[in-house]
């Protein structure tokens, strides 16, 4: 059973940076289209970025675009994000996942078509 695995997260001060990564162990997700999510408490989860899995293009959503950057280590199937000028409305729990019926990234992110959820990772911006 495939499973991504989260990791960087942490607590940073406002204005500061983590680089999020996504892994899944003997997974090669090259063909895949990769989402990160994430969910605040009380909140839905909702779509923060995504890398399409043929051409590389990315997507953003309006409330992260300009801070992050999504990006792919096809050498080490690896999938990070990199977060900067954090915010505290960025505290949330970050998950990644994999889109089993699209290999493109296209607005709306539907979570349905995703799978392979991770644990995720938490993300504390405060001071």
């Amino acid at each position: 059973q495939v499973q991504f695995v989260e990791s960087g997260g942490g607590l940073v001060q406002p204005g500061g940076s983590l680089r999020l990564s996504c892994t899944a162990p003997g997974f090669r997700g090259d063909g895949y289209a990769i989402g990160w999510f994430r969910q605040a408490p009380g909140k839905e989860r909702e779509a923060v970025s995504c890398v399409s899995g043929s051409l590389g293009t990315t997507y953003y959503a309006d409330s992260v675009k300009g801070r992050f950057t999504i990006s792919r280590d096809s050498a080490k199937s690896t999938v990070l994000l990199q977060m900067n000028s954090l915010k505290p409305e960025d505290t949330a729990v970050y998950y990644c996942a994999a889109n089993t019926v699209r290999n493109f990234c296209a607005p709306p992110l539907f979570l349905y078509e995703y799978d392979y959820w991770g644990q995720g990772t938490q993300v504390t911006v405060s001071s």
